[in-house]
């Protein structure tokens, strides 16, 4: 069976993920894929807090060509944050007081830049809103949160994904609070019913995710952050590496 890789939380760091995806032997020199017939998948938070989230999407987006369709792309909350700003703007979100600014000043608060806004194109959004939530591969479920909020999207990987999607599409500002609050969810896989709930519902017989960093939400040292931390039994595997907080990415081999 081919190797399965996924990393996470790259948040603008475009020179590092290339790093990270050479020195797992994924693309050469150049940046263009060298991995064969390797699978990897990305599990969300391309923008912010980093100088050049667009170039993210536009190398993963350029990895998936190369490497026909092997290379894909979860959905993660700092693309919904990104695209609320975009479509809303700094409108008042009536009932949402830390929203000062609307949902352009809340992504502003967490790490926004300008330039993923201005640069986005509608090739660029046509493809971020149509990633999915969740996904299973070779017996993983692969997410960004690690948070058991999906499941009030949808009893199923096809529900969830598509309540997201729709979602997405939405003009509505609370559809859009709902999935903001949601997607910024976390700490619920530390327990062993949570893990048993969403394995039970999605599939798979472990977790992969993003979104709380080695760092901060597990207490590692950039040291000790070198590769993915398994948790809750190892049935969980944690693989944000925290980039941004002076940590890595970690490009973790999962098969």
């Amino acid at each position: 069976m081919p190797p399965l890789f996924a990393a996470s939380d790259m948040h603008g760091h475009r020179t590092e993920f290339r790093d990270a995806l050479r020195d797992a032997g994924l693309v050469d020199a150049a940046g263009d894929w060298c991995g064969a017939d390797a699978r990897l998948w990305l599990l969300g938070d391309y923008f912010d807090r980093g100088p050049d989230g667009l170039g993210i999407v536009d190398d993963i987006r350029r990895l998936t060509a190369q490497s026909g369709g092997n290379v894909r792309a979860l959905l993660g909350n700092h693309e919904v944050f990104l695209l609320a700003a975009r479509r809303f703007g700094t409108d008042p979100v009536p009932g949402w007081p830390a929203s000062e600014g609307g949902y352009y000043g809340a992504w502003r608060l967490y790490g926004g830049r300008e330039n993923d806004l201005r640069g986005l194109t509608p090739d660029h959004l046509d493809w971020l809103a149509t990633l999915p939530a969740l996904t299973v591969a070779d017996d993983h479920l692969l997410a960004h949160c690690d948070s058991t909020a999906y499941l009030e999207f949808g009893a199923t990987l096809t529900a969830v994904n598509d309540h997201v999607t729709g979602a997405l599409a939405s003009s509505d500002p609370y559809i859009w609070l709902h999935l903001w609050s949601r997607f910024c969810g976390r700490g619920d896989l530390r327990s062993p019913a949570a893990v048993d709930k969403l394995l039970s519902a999605y599939g798979g017989s472990a977790i992969v995710h993003g979104h709380s960093t080695l760092l901060s939400h597990f207490g590692l040292t950039p040291a000790q952050a070198v590769s993915a931390h398994r948790y809750t039994g190892g049935r969980v595997i944690a693989v944000d590496g925290g980039v941004f907080e002076g940590g890595r990415i970690l490009v973790t081999r999962l098969t």
